[in-house]
């Protein structure tokens, strides 16, 4: 049991400093590309707390499939099956994550088209200039 604790407790501290260092990276980075890596990664960790949510510490766990109905079939299932919500959020959350960051990518790519920069600060400078009319 104290090595199931270890193991969860580093599983916890490594989920901890990856949402840490993709919030910095987001916040304090000045690159868009950089920024963009830090919300990969933050959506990335997400998506395993949500995995790490639907696990079960019963051995052996099962898929949540029934193949006879039966009384004992179904009180074995309810025991032994991994939750599929959270396995279902995930495939969802990663279709969305890539789908934003490709358009996120694609704006990048055409700010530093017109810009000639990812620098954050250089590229809204300039589009703020631009909408003035500077």
């Amino acid at each position: 049991m104290n090595e199931d604790v270890f193991a969860w407790s580093l599983v916890l501290i490594m989920l901890l400093t990856n949402t840490l260092l993709s919030i910095y990276g987001i916040i304090y980075r000045r690159s868009l590309a950089k920024k963009l890596i830090g919300l990969t990664i933050l959506s990335d960790t997400a998506n395993l707390a949500f995995i790490l949510i639907g696990f079960r510490f019963v051995q052996p766990a099962v898929p949540p499939v029934l193949t006879e109905l039966s009384l004992e079939n179904l009180e074995y299932l309810k025991q032994h099956a991994v939750d599929p919500l959270p396995q279902a959020l995930v495939l969802t959350g990663i279709v969305i994550s890539m789908a934003v960051n490709a358009l996120i990518a694609f704006g990048i790519i055409q700010a530093y088209r017109i810009t000639g920069s990812t620098d954050a600060k250089v590229v809204v400078k300039h589009f703020s200039e631009e909408v003035r009319g500077e």
